[in-house]
């Protein structure tokens, strides 16, 4: 009985063209926070269900998978920062601080099935974690590094919004709101739900419809960089909460300025409030703007203490996240997958009903060089061998016949200009570098 092959719902496999892409992307953004010197960690995809659930419950409990026929309850990391505030827990008297860490890896999570939404995904995280104390350079360094990587991937217009979640914190407070996180919760679904649903889901939560215009008046100011400075001085709002944050928020974009991002490429804007409750200070997301239907598309965030589920000691820190694996499949579906020129040139030796001696010595020679080459070693008819060729990607066929084994040269086919060309190997050597 033949099996009909299939992949489960919410996983990617991708063929080898778009893989060597995707390994492109992955590499720029591993290369681009090896850049600022940050460290490489590996957690296992395997973690005690005791440390996934330490916060609580709730929809992480949901959405994790668990595994069976273990003696210690198990389950499968659902993202890399709770790995990670373990991994800084256990080894606190090992690690320097601050300590900045990156890893890029595969998460797993019971999404909904739907387009887009992957239950196994790569997470591409950088976090930087301080012993008690962290400078704010730190978060304008990676509003930096995002602006490097989306450069890299061939996008000029992209912004980095960035807002401060102690001046939304702070606002409420001085209207006399208790449960800020419901609110902020409220106001991160801001544009997906709008403006009217908004106010009645702020209205539900006992907010008085006086405070309720005055929030929404606040995030929905638009303005320069300065001018949203401006506007929040010009509150005279009294509170020590809110005062914290706007100071926060002008040391990070003093020091933005001084990591030369580009001016339209980030943007101080209080509609950003990012709902996820641990993000304490700081919060950053990233939009393409000729394609802001796709949403985020790297963010993050600071929090005051990563490990207080796992040590008694103050570890606060900041970082950003890039889905890669979504972000892939939604440039893809736009058709706006990053082109990469390739690194080096690639052979393919094609052998004509000889000896594969002299064929696999051609190999041998091209390898030290380290230049990516194959044989094909089962006979093809010419227009085979053009399309493995073009398939493959390949720069150059080399032809080697009776005549080519006797005289020792090599009738190499440049796959780009159409030439064909006779070259000893010497010859060949320095074409290709």
């Amino acid at each position: 009985m033949i099996v009909k092959p299939s992949i489960l719902p919410g996983t990617m496999e991708l063929l080898p063209q778009e893989q060597l892409i995707f390994n492109k992307m992955k590499d720029i953004i591993r290369e681009t926070y090896e850049l600022f010197s940050f460290l490489p960690i590996d957690t296992p995809s395997m973690e005690k269900r005791e440390i996934l659930l330490a916060k609580g419950g709730g929809e992480t409990e949901k959405q994790i998978y668990n595994i069976e026929n273990t003696s210690t309850e198990t389950s499968l990391r659902f993202d890399l920062t709770v790995p990670l505030a373990r991994y800084v827990s256990m080894h606190e008297h090992e690690l320097k601080f601050p300590f900045k860490r990156y890893q890029i890896d595969k998460v797993y999570r019971g999404e909904r099935n739907q387009k887009g939404r992957y239950r196994e995904f790569y997470q591409c995280d950088v976090d930087i974690i301080g012993d008690d104390t962290l400078s704010k350079f730190y978060d304008a360094e990676l509003v930096k590094i995002i602006s490097i990587i989306f450069k890299k991937f061939g996008f000029d217009k992209f912004t980095i919004m960035i807002n401060n979640r102690n001046i939304m914190n702070g606002f409420l407070r001085s209207l006399g709101v208790e449960d800020t996180v419901a609110a902020v919760r409220a106001l991160d679904k801001y544009d997906k739900i709008g403006r009217e649903s908004l106010e009645e889901l702020l209205l539900d939560q006992g907010i008085n419809s006086d405070a309720v215009k005055k929030i929404l008046a606040l995030i929905e100011f638009e303005g320069t960089n300065d001018e949203t400075i401006k506007y929040l001085e010009g509150l005279n709002i009294d509170n020590e909460i809110f005062l914290k944050g706007l100071s926060e928020m002008k040391e990070v974009l003093s020091n933005i300025k001084l990591f030369k991002v580009g001016e339209n490429n980030y943007k101080f804007t209080l509609k950003l409030q990012r709902g996820l409750d641990y993000y304490t200070s700081t919060v950053i997301e990233t939009t393409l703007d000729d394609y802001k239907e796709l949403g985020s598309v790297a963010g993050g965030g600071s929090y005051e203490n990563l490990t207080q589920f796992y040590s008694k000691r103050n570890l606060p820190g900041v970082g950003i996240s890039i889905g890669l694996t979504r972000l892939f499949f939604q440039l893809s579906e736009k058709n706006i997958l990053p082109k990469f020129e390739k690194d080096k040139k690639s052979v393919l030796i094609a052998p004509l009903d000889i000896d594969m001696a002299y064929s696999i010595d051609i190999l041998n020679e091209l390898h030290a060089l380290n230049v990516h080459s194959e044989v094909l070693y089962s006979k093809m008819k010419m227009k085979k061998i053009f399309d493995f060729a073009e398939t493959n990607d390949f720069d150059y066929i080399i032809f080697i016949g009776q005549e080519e084994l006797e005289k020792k040269v090599l009738s190499v086919r440049d796959l780009a200009n159409k030439e064909s060309l006779s070259l000893s190997l010497d010859e060949l050597k320095k074409l290709i570098q």
